[in-house]
């Protein structure tokens, strides 16, 4: 039995389709990243900063995670985000506004922990500076962490030593 050249196409294309379409499926598992998630991740105010994240910081894109309130950008991860971390209290830690947010910096070797200030639940960020700018980083969350409302913000030393005494 001869086939007709339409059939031999459409065969031919259904193929080729096909076998893009596994091509596509097998490049997007790539595996989800693990990361811890966070005390007070099921927090109902992460939602909306989860949902508001960047695709991308700088040039590092946005993957998949396993864990609730977290994201992680790069591969290999350049940063990693966990929302409902403790939140911290009056510190003497260096403290930075970018954005109208506050962060709180603790520099490590060789990873960074930037967490938010002022705002609960808390957001931590973990990054190298070696491999992305905290610039760069803060600016490009800054939108997503400002969906949580701040009660608080860093003062710097002029305030302190300005404020009222009590007798």
């Amino acid at each position: 039995m001869r086939q007709t050249r339409p059939a031999v196409h459409i065969r031919a294309l259904c193929s080729v389709s096909a076998a893009a379409a596994s091509l596509l499926v097998l490049s997007g598992c790539s595996p989800a990243v693990d990361v811890a998630a966070a005390g007070d991740a099921a927090n109902p105010a992460c939602a909306p900063m989860m949902v508001a994240l960047p695709d991308a910081i700088g040039d590092a894109a946005l993957r998949k995670t396993n864990s609730q309130a977290t994201a992680a950008w790069g591969d290999p991860s350049r940063v990693i985000l966990r929302c409902g971390v403790n939140v911290p209290g009056p510190t003497t830690d260096r403290c930075v506004s970018v954005n109208d947010i506050d962060w709180v910096i603790k520099e490590g070797e060789p990873f960074w922990t930037l967490t938010t200030y002022g705002r609960e639940p808390a957001t931590e960020i973990l990054m190298d500076p070696d491999k992305i700018s905290s610039a760069t980083v803060l600016a490009d969350l800054s939108a997503s962490a400002g969906k949580i409302k701040a009660t608080r913000n860093c003062v710097g030393q002029e305030e302190v030593q300005n404020l009222p005494t009590s007798k």
